[in-house]
């Protein structure tokens, strides 16, 4: 069976060595003319590091990511909310992992030109349409660097490419802009003296809007010293939208500027502006959830799947499931079209879920609870929000400790009665 990936991003490459270990040969197609490191942070939950290290990458996680210990909501001050263990602190087998996003988006270049060939990720085509016939789907790209058109013959076409994508947009395409919530994020990552412990993920603030968020993402080289520090601050334009596009430059003297109300001791907040290689701004967007995301051969995983605001740090680790079981889906099932509404019904409706939790603030619910409240919650309030969080992406401890693997050579027949 031919696949074909369109997207060369965290999603797209995870897909690719998904599939790749299932049994088969995808080919990546990707946009940008090269693939670079680039980015800010992102975290992985112990549900996806699981896949991943199933995919035979703990070696190389271990390696350029780090294992944060404990996750810590706070109030503008810095008073502590609530705290609560991480990764194998909290009881699971597998660690939680953050890490700077392109230093994961080369590791997995790495591994998959490794195993699949050199040639196995193609840049510098941009897709254009495709075509479905009862035997295939022909993918129409654009060869950026030479203006011709390319067209991939293959079984099966898998949408990778992001809230803005393109497959996504022929599928639905009536379908509109993606939807902000009126938050805007100021991103950025800088050499900083450890925060608190050095491995703590703390979330400062109340309601979206005024909320600091701040975890490292790699230790100096010695062990000892700065470590480089992911963090955000979002904040709100009462006038509308800031002038430019996605991604405009922070300066940091506006930086500062918006930081300077905050009153957090334990993290030198004007530092934190000064030594940022650059501060970047984004809306806070995402998209109705799809009443499907697989048409005939062709399907959608990731954000160009279900594309979700921040909160409980869970997109980028329900893109690796994704691919996981859309690999094991196509390698269960003789029929494409048949594997692809298999994964559609095992995965759309709880994903969608959490995009519709993450709306309503998902475990942020906490601070938010805790600044209306004026202080800590009542006991036991905090953890039924985290858990029912949980729950609904099943990922407590039981549920990722003891679910079976997706790896297709241990699966039983059907999962589908407890992952669907």
């Amino acid at each position: 069976m031919k696949v074909t990936v369109v997207g060369g991003g965290i999603a797209g490459l995870t897909c690719a060595l998904s599939l790749h270990a299932a049994g088969f040969a995808p080919r990546v197609y990707e946009a940008a003319r090269k693939v670079e490191a680039v980015g800010m942070g992102i975290n992985l939950l112990p549900h996806a590091v699981r896949e991943l290290y199933e995919l035979g990458l703990d070696g190389e996680l271990d390696s350029v990511a780090l294992p944060p210990h404990r996750l810590g909501y706070h109030d503008r001050t810095g008073g502590t909310v609530w705290e609560e263990p991480l990764g194998r602190e909290a009881g699971y087998h597998w660690p939680q992992y953050s890490v700077h996003r392109g230093r994961l988006q080369m590791l997995l270049l790495a591994a998959v030109r490794e195993r699949l060939g050199p040639d196995s990720v193609r840049t510098g085509l941009r897709f254009q349409g495709f075509e479905q016939t009862s035997g295939g789907v022909h993918a129409h790209f654009l060869d950026r660097p030479n203006g011709l058109p390319v067209v991939d013959d293959a079984d099966v076409l898998v949408g990778a490419d992001g809230i803005g994508s393109a497959v996504r947009a022929q599928l639905f395409p009536h379908e509109g802009p993606p939807k902000g919530n009126g938050v805007h994020m100021w991103r950025g990552v800088a050499h900083h003296p450890h925060v608190l412990d050095g491995r703590t993920i703390v979330v400062a603030g109340g309601t979206p809007g005024a909320k600091f968020v701040a975890y490292p993402i790699e230790d100096s080289a010695t062990g000892a010293g700065d470590a480089l520090v992911n963090w955000v601050l979002e904040v709100r334009h009462p006038s509308g939208p800031p002038p430019g596009s996605p991604g405009r430059r922070v300066t940091a003297a506006e930086a500062r500027a918006g930081l300077s109300p905050w009153q957090l001791p334990w993290i030198d907040l004007p530092a934190l502006a000064e030594r940022s290689s650059a501060i970047f701004e984004y809306p806070m967007l995402d998209r109705d959830p799809l009443p499907r995301w697989s048409s005939g051969r062709v399907t959608l995983l990731g954000d160009a799947a279900h594309p979700m605001y921040p909160m409980g740090m869970n997109g980028g680790s329900q893109s690796v499931v994704d691919t996981r079981v859309l690999a094991w889906c196509l390698a269960r099932e003789s029929d494409p079209v048949e594997a692809l509404r298999r994964y559609d019904r095992m995965r759309r409706p709880a994903v969608n879920a959490i995009v519709l939790a993450n709306r309503n603030l998902g475990p942020e619910e906490i601070i938010v609870r805790a600044e209306q409240h004026g202080g800590a919650l009542p006991a036991g309030w905090a953890e039924r929000i985290a858990t029912r969080y949980k729950r609904l992406g099943r990922a407590t401890v039981a549920q990722v400790n003891s679910g079976s693997s997706w790896t297709v050579r241990a699966v039983a027949a059907d999962r589908e009665g407890l992952h669907g």
